[in-house]
């Protein structure tokens, strides 16, 4: 799996007009499955989002967890990470899973967060639009098969 972490103040997103998901502090991650991924590489990519210690402590070092600072994710599907562009001008995205695994995927991954974090979300495969304030800014990439 893949995913694309941003640390922020604040993230929603919206579809057709409306609000389906939003949070203040905490982490906006957009996530991809891929061919191949299973659940616990969900399970495992969510515990390591978890652990990652990517928040401010007193000293104002990069040294604690989402779980540290309790804050909060917004878990939005993005195949689009799995975009191919070593050939021509157009991504190919023929590496992400099938929308299917990626749909069941998603959701193993963001009911592990739930089960230590508050977590808004998405909704897979809709058209969404992501607003969101980077904190720091702070962007982190994670792909499992690295």
């Amino acid at each position: 799996m893949r995913a694309l972490i941003q640390r922020v103040t604040a993230a929603r997103v919206d579809i057709d007009g409306a609000t389906v998901g939003e949070i203040g502090p905490g982490l906006l991650i957009l996530v991809c499955a891929m061919q191949g991924d299973d659940a616990d590489t969900a399970r495992r990519l969510a515990d390591k989002v978890l652990k990652l210690r990517i928040f401010r402590d007193d000293a104002g070092r990069m040294n604690r967890s989402l779980t540290d600072t309790g804050g909060a994710a917004l878990a939005v599907s993005q195949f689009t990470l799995a975009a191919d562009t070593s050939r021509g001008n157009r991504p190919g995205f023929s590496a992400a899973a099938v929308p299917e695994a990626g749909a069941a995927l998603y959701d193993v991954f963001a009911d592990r967060l739930a089960e230590t974090v508050e977590v808004a979300r998405g909704r897979f495969g809709a058209d969404m639009a992501v607003t969101l304030t980077n904190d720091g800014p702070v962007t982190i990439w994670l792909d499992t098969a690295a």
